[in-house]
């Protein structure tokens, strides 16, 4: 294998694992560990990966958080399900907020697309959509976060203490199920927690693969949580600690 195909084969294999040890490429590029480690300083130099003790990293993961594009092409169906499911609870002439986020921007673009609705967003991807004859689409404005393509900041929170939404549909970095959603980023934390006091209906949107990696940074109690989109299942205990809390739960199949 030409030095050339056995770059494209570590690049590829690390968008499907976005970790691997250094024994695991061994064996699947039958290279030596000589030649492992100088493609790995090639692949480092170029930015393509991060090295760690005994194995490798996509940048993604080292930095932190899964960019945009990467996080759109993840549980695709599950994000459509869920976004589909959720349109069911917005009626015309509502005034609606989308939040950025990869889930909730497939049900901006389903909103965008019927008629007599206002559809509020901080996300940038959204608002390159076209709207629905009689449907207003409005940027909250802000500064923008590249990671996470939204609109966040003290210009994104002025605008939203000065609307009330009829639903808002917030985006999740993970589940606690004793805290509630949280997220990675102050500023987004403060959007988020500013819209969720003061929504009159305030649904959260999470795929399944959210449960398992609970943010750093809660931006909303359940008690705030009127209604919870997910695909996954659930146990007797844990939809009555949720409805306990008043939260409805929504469980999609894909």
């Amino acid at each position: 294998m030409f030095a050339q195909e056995r770059h494209q084969a570590i690049l590829t294999a690390l968008e499907k694992h976005p970790s691997i040890t250094l024994p695991a490429l061994e064996r699947m590029l039958k290279a030596s560990p000589a030649t492992i480690r100088r493609d790995l300083t090639f692949l480092e130099k170029l930015g393509k990966l991060v090295r760690t003790h005994g194995g490798v990293l996509h940048p993604d993961q080292a930095h932190g958080e899964v960019s945009f594009d990467r996080k759109s092409r993840e549980a695709l169906l599950a994000k459509l399900s869920l976004a589909k499911a959720a349109a069911a609870l917005v009626k015309p002439g509502d005034t609606v907020f989308i939040d950025a986020g990869t889930t909730t921007l497939e049900l901006g673009r389903i909103l965008v697309g019927q008629p007599q609705l206002t559809v509020f967003t901080n996300s940038i991807p959204l608002l390159s959509e076209r709207p629905a004859d009689g449907t207003h689409l409005i940027s909250i404005g802000g500064e923008v976060r590249v990671v996470s393509l939204a609109l966040t900041g003290a210009g994104s929170l002025e605008w939203v203490r000065r609307i009330t939404f009829d639903v808002a549909f917030l985006g999740t970095s993970g589940i606690d199920m004793a805290r509630g959603p949280c997220t990675t980023e102050l500023l987004e934390a403060g959007v988020k927690g500013a819209i969720a006091s003061s929504a009159r209906r305030v649904a959260v949107m999470a795929d399944s693969s959210k449960w398992a990696k609970p943010a750093a940074i809660r931006y909303a109690d359940w008690n705030q949580i009127h209604d919870l989109f997910t695909d996954r299942p659930f146990t007797r205990t844990e939809r009555a600690a949720l409805t306990a809390h008043g939260t409805s739960l929504h469980v999609v199949n894909k």
